[in-house]
């Protein structure tokens, strides 16, 4: 695991031109094996989680043509694919994904131990067990693993999640679009990288009624054929920058393809004084003073920001406005609808100075606006959790240590790059030197 160091107590200013979404960008990778045709996709970021992707299919024996220079990653899985050398990628939630794809070409898939992503909390396979049972697959836990076998042939679900699950989402529509017939899910997710990847099936010719709803049709049963998508920009990343430029009393002007995605956002970063503009394809922070909790219209009653599926605040971005929490004056509730214990590791802001009161494993109280010094700190393994122990550290001056942060590199790619182009003298301790000069980034 790597370590960033970083020398806060500087403003960044700058243009930020953000990636990819990976959590549309990982479905749309497992999905192709639908195909046979060649698919080819456009901004792919060049990230751990599809660079292990990447090499699966090498194994399976596919056609991988990736150029990260570029951003460009052609596919093709032809009809001669062997699974024999191909165990599923380690330590990625997303495996979970290739399951309706491997069962489509082989009959059969297995998931192991190691298939799992940050540490959110209890991420239970049983809701996308349950999803390939409903299509007709037979479960059996072996020594190899949880093995999945394909029915000869699959049938139609009807299926109502316990909650609105996104890879579960994703997975029953995989499942369904192979799938003669009618199949419909009730309480799907509906974020916005799961609007992408039904738009994105939508292309190869899958027929998908209810997108961006709560429930979802599908149409299935026709050949899949090939496809061409360029991925939108990552709405996790552009709140990610205007945080960084409110924190540090920056200027950053961060492209945002989809502003409309931001209402709620928005109004997040309203609650600690920060106004967000969206102009002309661009969007910027601002600040009208110090970072300060905007009191509640009721007297006895804690400001707060709650997380739950969306269209609630998304739950990954919570980590990022606790970061803003620390240094606005005044008090904060911060509530995780979603995984239970996904806080814990708000402990490590007190080696910061910062004082947050835990109140159970979905709830904390961070008390903000006190003197912090710069410090050594420890990341658990969830990618926003990592950059908000950054934000932390790059609006305080001095040198502050951020251990394990390589979870970042999971869903941002050159991120200490576009970092020190906005000011930040920020490195990996397992990159060469680097050249501390900002560089411009073009609009």
């Amino acid at each position: 695991m790597a370590t960033l160091r970083i020398h806060g107590g500087v403003p960044l200013k700058g243009h930020i031109h953000p990636s990819a979404n990976k959590n549309a960008v990982l479905p749309t990778l497992c999905s192709t094996l639908l195909t046979r045709e060649t698919v080819t996709l456009h901004r792919v970021p060049d990230i751990t989680d599809v660079r292990k992707i990447l090499s699966f299919f090498r194994d399976l024996g596919s056609d991988v043509d990736a150029d990260f220079e570029t951003g460009v990653v052609k596919l093709r899985h032809g009809p001669n694919l062997n699974p024999t050398n191909a165990a599923l990628p380690s330590a990625m939630r997303s495996s979970v994904m290739l399951v309706p794809g491997l069962m489509h070409r082989f009959g059969r898939a297995v998931l192991q131990d190691d298939s799992k992503g940050c540490t959110l909390g209890l991420r239970e396979i049983d809701p996308h067990i349950e999803t390939f049972e409903a299509f007709g697959a037979a479960i059996s836990v072996t020594e190899e693993g949880v093995v999945i076998t394909a029915p000869k042939v699959f049938k139609p679900a009807n299926l109502w999640l316990d909650y609105a699950s996104v890879t579960t989402t994703e997975n029953f529509l995989m499942c369904a679009a192979m799938t003669a017939g009618n199949s419909t899910l009730t309480n799907a997710a509906c974020e916005p990288h799961v609007q992408e990847f039904c738009r994105f099936l939508s292309s190869l010719g899958a027929r998908i009624e209810g997108t961006g709803a709560s429930s979802l049709k599908v149409h299935g049963g026709k050949d899949l054929s090939g496809g061409e998508i360029t991925f939108e920009d990552d709405f996790h990343e552009v709140a990610t920058f205007l945080a960084m430029s409110a924190i540090t009393g920056g200027e950053i002007r961060v492209r945002n393809s989809e502003p409309d995605q931001f209402g709620l956002i928005d109004r997040a970063f309203a609650k600690f004084g920060v106004k967000i503009t969206h102009e002309g394809g661009w969007s910027t922070a601002s600040l009208d003073g110090p970072l300060a909790v905007k009191p509640s219209f009721t007297p006895h009653m804690t400001p707060k920001i709650e997380a739950a599926p969306w269209p609630y605040m998304p739950a990954d971005l919570l980590p990022i406005f606790l970061a803003l929490g620390v240094r606005a004056d005044g008090e904060m509730l911060f509530w995780n609808k979603v995984y239970e214990g996904a806080l814990g590791w708000t402990t490590e802001l007190g080696k910061f100075g910062a004082p947050v009161l835990t109140c159970d494993p979905h709830r904390v109280v961070v008390f903000g606006g006190k003197a912090l010094a710069a410090a050594e700190v420890e990341s658990p393994y969830i990618i926003r959790a990592a950059i908000a122990l950054l934000m932390v550290a790059a609006s305080i001056p001095g040198l502050s240590v951020i251990r394990n942060a390589d979870p970042i590199r999971r869903a941002h790619p050159a991120f200490a790059e576009n970092l020190r182009s906005l000011g930040a003298d920020v490195s990996w301790d397992d990159e060469p030197e680097v050249v501390k000069t900002p560089r411009l980034v073009s609009v």
